[in-house]
């Protein structure tokens, strides 16, 4: 036996446990790599607007009257911060959809605007689009458990996908449509009975949504999947059940295909709008991925995850970079592995960057592919939890009972992400060249600020900078983002960012050396290298926090969230931060226009005045994108 404790060894005899796998769906000849939702890949990298007659889409353009907004928030412990600064943005967010700018003839901006949505424009000008009075709005966490491990087991780890109404402070619930989970914006009346016609209650009851979210979710965040659950998945389950080791998803979730049926009109605009500062860690459903989460033995020792085998430290899409728990694949060199030595270390699997390059650590990707989420968002029929194809409930009739029959095509669904890269790199730049959230030249030469559109982004070769080819990492060394600052490492990063020329600084030297990131620090192994930080609107004291609230600073460490303007660490934070959102990147590249890129990293927050504040540039960038869906 290779690991001496009986509960160890039995569920990590991963063969044995994939045989119910195989049963499931998921093709272990590439564990890890693929599953029964694996497809042909995205909607490509082509520009155009996404609404037909560009790409060589000879189809009439795409629009819409209704819409279907779905804030997906990181609620973990590091998120209080970016809440507030997306609650601030909340009256833009929503004026940008009922309340449209106007503008003249030359796409100037009138300078006095209408109060709202059903009032005419002034003299001489017209809306960019017309204003929306039909829009659902509704909150998911990414907070969806342990699925079967010890981890975020309790009801506030545990959201189960579904729609949270949930008021700040545990002071009840927040009122919403029918006591449906989402509001329901009608300022005409025009449904039975009425929706909301009040814009400030609107903002009002969103914002307490989403501040109500908290941030004592689970430190697994599976911001993906859990629009995924919501939006798509075909029969979400109960519950789950661990037998011999093996995660067992039973029942169907009625309560959240109930929310779904009455949030999801099929001919609306679908818009998702995710807000997180982590990578994703959307961890498999059922059989042993569970384990990728699990914190504990039974008997309250450390659970750590087996070796991966020598082939992964070369490269980890070699077909001999296995889990030392699996048996070595067919004519494989195994002279090399470890595994005689047991599991990881506590040093060598810290449960903190549990989910930072699996396949390479661990010899398994325990993590959903990218293929899923993409197909989820522009395939006429996913996968069920069996491995079955069946309707895409974003692209079915989910209520063929009420009047609206007309169903959506993929161009009505867009996902737009606030996450960990630097606002520097994906801002519109000048005629320097230099990043310019105010004024910033679009494709067209015209200095509208904002983020750059996904055609700009690749006219830019801003994915090379950002992302890379994470399919590549470890096998090319040119594969990785050019911009150091959006590699994922738990130790000190060197190099410069090629735009702007910020050279990474070491541990120590002081926060203003870097305008992206500030410095690196000691994490010890349990923590990675972050790709932005921003000041906080207040800076907090670890020591006086409340029980579970999140604070970075507790002891002091080095880190630049921690020093104050002179060079000295406390336990006052100061600073916010982001880790590199890779895997939220990679999703936005594969949509090509039918994605949205933010910062989560906002470039002020002193002048609520300027168009760059917090998270209007990203805002603008949204209103921009719906407005040629919306313009009727």
């Amino acid at each position: 036996m290779l690991y001496s404790r009986p509960w160890v060894h039995a569920p990590l005899m991963f063969l044995m446990s994939l045989t119910a796998v195989v049963a499931c769906g998921i093709d272990t000849s590439v564990f890890g790599t693929s599953g029964p939702t694996s497809g042909t890949g995205g909607m490509g990298e082509g520009g155009g607007d996404g609404t037909g007659g560009e790409g060589g889409d000879d189809r009439p353009p795409a629009r819409a009257e209704r819409v279907d907004l779905l804030l997906v928030i990181d609620n973990s412990r590091s998120m209080a911060d970016k809440q507030e600064i997306l609650a601030l943005a909340i009256p833009s967010l929503l004026r940008s959809l009922t309340n449209p700018r106007c503008v003249d003839a030359d796409g100037v901006i009138s300078p006095t605007q209408p109060l709202d949505g059903l009032s005419p424009c002034p003299a001489g000008s017209e809306r960019t689009f017309p204003p929306v009075t039909d829009l659902n709005v509704g909150v998911v966490t990414s907070s969806l458990g342990g699925r079967g491990s010890d981890a975020c087991s309790d009801d506030a780890g545990d959201d189960r996908g579904r729609l949270v109404r949930r008021a700040p402070g545990n002071t009840g619930d927040v009122n919403t449509y029918l006591d449906l989970g989402y509001l329901a914006w009608d300022p005409l009346a025009a449904r039975t009975p009425p929706g909301e016609r009040n814009g400030s209650n609107l903002e009002t009851n969103l914002r307490g949504l989403l501040l109500g979210a908290g941030q004592l979710g689970c430190g697994f965040e599976a911001t993906m999947e859990s629009w995924y659950r919501f939006l798509v998945d075909p029969d979400p389950y109960a519950t789950v059940e661990v037998e011999n080791g093996e995660a067992l998803l039973v029942g169907t979730d009625d309560v959240l295909l109930d929310q779904r049926r009455a949030f999801l009109r099929p001919d609306s605009l679908l818009l998702i709008v995710s807000l997180s500062d982590e990578n994703d860690c959307s961890v498999r459903d059922g059989g042993v991925f569970y384990l990728a989460t699990q914190i504990r033995t039974p008997n309250g020792d450390a659970f750590r995850l087996p070796r991966a085998r020598a082939a992964c430290d070369e490269d980890p899409n070699d077909p001999c970079c296995r889990s030392c728990g699996q048996a070595p694949g067919p004519g494989c060199d195994t002279s090399e592995d470890k595994c005689e030595e047991g599991p990881l270390t506590q040093d060598e699997d810290r449960v903190n960057v549990r989910c930072w390059q699996q396949k390479r650590r661990f010899g398994l990707d325990f993590l959903q592919p990218i293929s899923r989420y993409v197909d989820g968002l522009t395939e006429p029929v996913v996968a069920d939890r069996n491995g079955n194809l069946v309707p895409n409930p974003i692209f079915s009739d989910l209520n063929p009972a009420d009047e609206i029959s007309n169903v959506r095509d993929e161009r009505l669904v867009l996902m737009t992400s606030l996450v960990g890269v630097p606002w520097q790199n994906i801002a519109r730049r000048d005629a320097a060249g230099d990043p310019d959230l105010l004024a910033g030249r679009d494709a067209a030469g015209e200095p509208r600020g904002a983020f750059q559109s996904a055609a700009e982004l690749i006219a830019n070769d801003t994915w090379d900078l950002i992302l890379g080819e994470p399919s590549r990492y470890f096998s090319d060394e040119d594969a990785f983002p050019t911009d150091p600052h959006m590699l994922e490492s738990t130790r000190p990063r060197t190099g410069q960012n090629p735009l702007t020329g910020d050279p990474i600084a070491p541990p120590g030297a002081l926060v203003g050396s870097n305008a992206i990131n500030g410095t690196e620090y000691t994490t010890n192994g349990a923590d990675l290298q972050y790709a932005c930080i921003f000041r906080l609107l207040s800076p907090r004291d670890c020591n006086a926090v409340g029980s579970g609230e999140g604070c970075d600073c507790a002891g002091a460490p080095d880190s630049p969230l921690c020093q104050d303007d002179a060079g000295n660490f406390s336990a006052i934070q100061r600073r916010a931060k982001a880790y590199p959102g890779l895997r939220h990147l990679e999703l936005l590249r594969e949509l090509g226009d039918r994605g949205v890129t933010g910062s989560i990293c906002p470039a002020q927050l002193v002048d609520s005045s300027r168009a760059d504040f917090g998270y209007e540039p990203f805002v603008r960038s949204l209103a921009e994108r719906v407005a040629p869906i919306l313009n009727r």
